[in-house]
């Protein structure tokens, strides 16, 4: 049973969910506890789109700073494997997901948003990652997942200042998707979770695969992933779905049986 991590499934969207108060502090537990819970969100059938929740106060401010400054360089070494790989997790679930944020979303509880694949805030959101004013870079993925959201100049300013960024500053540079009010965030999160989760299971993996695989190789590279996995779809019972649908019904109308 995990302390801190809470996963329930409703309607086919699983929910992480956060739950160490008061700032959702990220200690090795809580990571451990992330990369369980994605493995669950992963391997369980029954789960077809995902929301990450930090409760309606506070997204998670950050990784648990009082646990790290006692650790060596030997200690982070090996630990900082292991805080990659659980936020690896979340990036690598195989289905749509989406962070729900509300309050404080900073260092670790940045990158945790940024391992989405969407993000939903409230106007309230404050997200940022300033690893740099206690000496140190981010290292649960920031440079690299916030240089490929929002582009190497503004991934330098804001790794490089440490400053926050609203939610109207994050929305216009690329950082959010969606602002909403603080109160509407999880259920805007789960709501757009629970129409994806409608959607062709296997070709919105394609998808997902496609586009994050794309981005680690050149385009040629690319264009071959995408290639194998658009003729590999011609394999399931859901494209036949969705393809008489569309000649018969015309388009949105197909009810998908993820096979």
């Amino acid at each position: 049973m995990s302390e801190f991590v809470e996963f329930e499934v409703q309607d086919g969207v699983g929910t992480i969910r956060l739950a160490r108060p008061p700032m959702n502090a990220l200690s090795a537990q809580v990571q451990q506890e992330i990369r369980g819970a994605a493995h669950e969100a992963t391997t369980r059938q029954d789960v077809r789109a995902v929301v990450v929740y930090g409760g309606p106060k506070v997204f998670a401010a950050g990784a648990d700073v009082k646990e790290m400054v006692a650790w060596s360089y030997q200690e982070m070494v090996d630990r900082s494997a292991a805080l990659q790989a659980s936020f690896t997790a979340v990036a690598r679930i195989p289905k749509p997901t989406i962070a729900a944020i509300t309050g404080y979303a900073l260092g670790g509880g940045c990158e945790l948003a940024l391992c989405c694949d969407l993000r939903v805030a409230g106007d309230n959101a404050r997200l940022g990652q300033p690893e740099i004013l206690l000496g140190i870079i981010p290292g649960a993925g920031g440079t690299q997942r916030l240089t490929r959201l929002v582009g190497p100049s503004r991934a330098k300013e804001l790794i490089f200042t440490g400053r926050f960024v609203d939610a109207e500053e994050a929305l216009r540079i690329g950082l959010v998707d969606r602002v909403v009010a603080p109160d509407d965030v999880y259920a805007e999160a789960f709501a757009l979770a629970r129409a994806l989760a409608d959607g062709p299971a296997y070709a919105l993996r394609a998808a997902k695969e496609a586009i994050d695989r794309g981005l680690e190789v050149d385009l040629d590279t690319g264009l071959e992933i995408e290639r194998v996995q658009f003729a590999a779809l011609f394999a399931t019972q859901d494209r036949m779905i969705g393809m008489h649908s569309f000649i018969e019904h015309g388009p949105g109308k197909a009810e998908f049986v993820n096979r």
